[in-house]
This record gives structure tokens, sequence and C-alpha cells, in this order.
């Protein structure tokens, strides 16, 4: 009994050393990550505690407050870049037999890529809006909290051992040419060419303090919201939901749903069994 009550205490002690790290980011940064899912923010946490050489979350709120390098260190552990190009390829396959003809009726076509990490499925929009015959008629703006990933996104250089598995996804979600027509091989790894980011813009945006900066046809935020607690969920989709269109397109990552959401009833999903959803009231 009093190994499983020292237990709870650690728990409880743990609990309100992350609540004050993260107030004390909010108030002195600027920067919301509350209402972020607990689990996955106390991974990243414990593991920027270790990485410091630190023992305590106590002792890692210390040095994030006197600390910029060690705050841009956290902020990158928080931040979720996984991803690759063509990632779901039937999502994408949808997208094209489904999305793309109700595009092709609009003059100007604007996308928003939000939580776009690296930028690998940025790139791959650019090249299935390409092959449809949509890219000189659309602008794609990808955003993200972290400044250095867009950095690296912006460069549209990948690795080259990732060649195999993104052409494998091209392939799959319907792509037209042979994938190797969009980049070159260099020493640094696989530069896709200059003419995919003619119509990109890329920016910094938080999803939770930030607001909408446009009106978009077609928003992308895939796999980023299992991150969020179920109260940001319901902030950032209310943002996706004020920044859409009449009859614009919102897609999220499989494993995401907008089901028993506070938008719930404002959209429709356009392909069963696909996280393709249009706004219809």
């Amino acid at each position: 009994m009093e190994k499983q009550t020292d237990t709870g205490l650690q728990e409880r002690l743990e609990r309100l050393e992350i609540s004050l790290l993260l107030q004390a980011l909010y108030e002195w940064y600027g920067y919301d990550f509350r209402d972020y899912a607990y689990h996955s923010i106390k991974r990243r946490i414990w593991y920027r505690v270790s990485a410091e050489g630190l023992s305590t979350i106590s002792g890692l709120q210390e040095r994030l407050l006197h600390d910029a390098a060690c705050l841009k260190r956290l902020l990158a552990d928080f931040s979720i870049n996984v991803t690759e190009m063509f990632r779901d390829p039937t999502f994408f396959r949808e997208f094209r037999e489904n999305i793309v003809p109700m595009l092709r009726t609009y003059p100007t076509i604007r996308i928003w890529h939000a939580g776009c990490a690296t930028g690998e499925e940025v790139y791959s929009m650019a090249i299935l809006l390409l092959e449809e015959g949509l890219y000189e008629k659309a602008t794609i703006y990808a955003t993200d909290i972290n400044a250095d990933v867009l950095t690296k996104a912006k460069t549209g250089l990948f690795p080259l051992n990732q060649m195999k598995k993104y052409t494998n996804n091209y392939l799959q979600s319907g792509g037209k040419k042979s994938f190797s027509d969009y980049y070159s091989v260099t020493s640094h790894g696989v530069q896709f060419h200059p003419f995919l980011t003619k119509n990109m813009v890329f920016a910094q945006h938080n999803l939770v303090t930030d607001g909408s900066f446009n009106e978009f046809n077609v928003i992308l935020c895939r796999n980023v919201l299992i991150y969020f607690n179920h109260t940001l969920q319901d902030h950032v989709l209310k943002l996706f939901y004020d920044s859409l269109g009449m009859f614009g397109i919102l897609g999220l990552g499989d494993k995401e749903t907008i089901a028993f959401k506070n938008v719930a009833n404002h959209f429709e999903q356009v392909v069963p069994n696909q996280k393709l959803y249009k706004k219809v009231r």
C-alpha cells in the first residue's frame, strides 16, 4: 500500500511539474502546449530532461526560462515531423478521383497544408496538381510551428534512401509519369525541381494561438490532431471550418476524424473510409 501511495504521489508531482513547465512556456514565450495530448507531451519533456543532462522537469523549466537555445531544442522535440511523400497513397488517389474534378471548376485554387513539417506532402500535392493541369491556377500555403523544418521544406531536398518508398507511394496514388522526372540526384540527396515550388508559400503558423489568414478551397492537416486533446482538437477544427469556403474540402489523417466534434454537423464525408470532408453548412 505504501508503495502504491508513493507511486501516486510521484505521478501527481510529475503532472504538477509538467503543468508548471507548460504554463511557463505560455506566459514567458507565448507558446501554448497546454492542451497537447498529455502522454505524448510527457514523453517529449522527459526526453529533453535526459538530453539536457538533468534529473527533473523542474530543472528543465529553470533552464528553459534562462536559455533560449534550450527552448529551441524543446520546440523541436514538440514538433511532429514524421511524414513522407504521398503518405497513405489511397488518400491521394481518392483526392485525384473525387476532389480534382471539383477543383477544375474554380478560377483559382487555394490549398493550406497545416502542420506541413519538412514538406513532403506539400511537394506531393504540387506534383498531383501539375499532372492534373491545375498547378498554374493554384497556390499552396504550407505552414508549421517550427521555423527550422520550414527552412528545410523550402529547399526541396530529401534523402536518396527514401526514393524507393516514395516512388512506390506515388505509383499507388495514381501517378501518371516517371517519379524521377521531378527530381535530380545530387551529392547532398534528391533535389526536387524548382518549378514545383513556384506556387508554394511557406510561413510559420501556430494552430493553437494563431487565427485564420485566408479563405481556402482545401485544407490538409494530416496526423497532427492526434497529438492534441479533445479541447484543442475542437479549437483547431473550428479554425479550419472558419478558413474554408463553402463546399471546401478538409483532409485529415487516417486515425483522425471529425465524428463527435463540434463541427461534425457542418461537414459531409466525400469518400467512404477516407478522411476527406466537404463543408456543407
